[in-house]
């Protein structure tokens, strides 16, 4: 069976990537592409691009919706693939777990399934595994994320699914509660699921997230780098091959990969 797939950000870095990995693949179909500046445009492979999600499903019924867009469209395009009936990959950063939440109430009651990563790499799926397994048994962490100054949100996608995934686990503990700081209480970073995360926005960086743990006289740090958009392209279209297969939202790589 061919899957159909819709791709909003498709003349985008990542989205021109993926169109040519569509295109070789043996099993599925671009029928349309959204990217407000190109609508009109026709892809490589004769998929027209739409200036929006509903124009973009109502011309071309697609199986999957795979979203690479801007923290600013994203909620809205998801909700207006979800109602059209048509499950959804999340590859744009920047939702809140508020946002997830609707997400899922929309999923559920639509009958879709929903897949969303901060990170489609596969290092970026080891650094939340392992990252899980430490914070069992290191009581301290601290998360760090970097990216280029052009990086409009913070923290990053992988950041934020790597404080989900840890606030999951545990809380960590801290000897001088964050509240209590003393100077300037901002330089402790912003708290998220019970993390304190660091965002670093300079040129120079691609994308990275670092996990620190700590406990007297020891410490162990996790990082995950990437310097291209490849690796997210794998992992994108394994998540819209299997999307379908479930209703509701899952979240993070190692849903995927059988990682726990």
């Amino acid at each position: 069976m061919t899957l159909k797939l819709c791709l909003a950000g498709a003349t985008g870095h990542v989205g021109q990537e993926l169109v040519k990995a569509i295109l070789a693949s043996g099993d599925l179909k671009l029928v349309s592409g959204v990217a407000r500046k190109s609508a009109g445009q026709t892809l490589i492979g004769d998929a027209r691009v739409f200036g929006s999600v509903g124009e973009a499903l109502k011309a071309a019924p697609a199986d999957v919706f795979i979203d690479y867009t801007h923290p600013d469209a994203v909620k809205a395009n998801l909700l207006a693939a979800i109602s059209a009936g048509c499950h959804a990959v999340v590859g744009t950063s920047g939702l809140s777990d508020a946002d997830y939440a609707d997400i899922e109430a929309a999923a559920s009651k639509h009958g879709v399934g929903v897949f969303a990563a901060g990170n489609f790499s596969i290092t970026a799926a080891l650094l939340q595994h392992f990252a899980a397994q430490a914070a069992r048994v290191m009581p301290h962490w601290e998360i760090l994320d970097y990216a280029s100054d052009t990086k409009p949100d913070a923290p990053s996608g992988t950041a934020r699914e790597l404080a989900y995934t840890l606030g999951q686990v545990t809380q960590p503990k801290w000897t001088v509660p964050v509240e209590s700081t003393k100077g300037l209480r901002e330089a402790r970073g912003a708290s998220l699921n019970g993390s304190q995360l660091h965002s670093v926005r300079v040129p120079g960086y691609y994308s990275a997230v670092q996990a620190i743990f700590g406990d007297v006289g020891e410490r162990i740090e996790l990082r995950h780098e990437s310097n291209s958009y490849a690796p997210y392209v794998a992992g994108t279209l394994l998540a819209a091959r299997k999307v379908g297969s479930w209703k509701g939202l899952k979240r993070g790589m190692t849903a995927l990969m059988d990682l726990g």
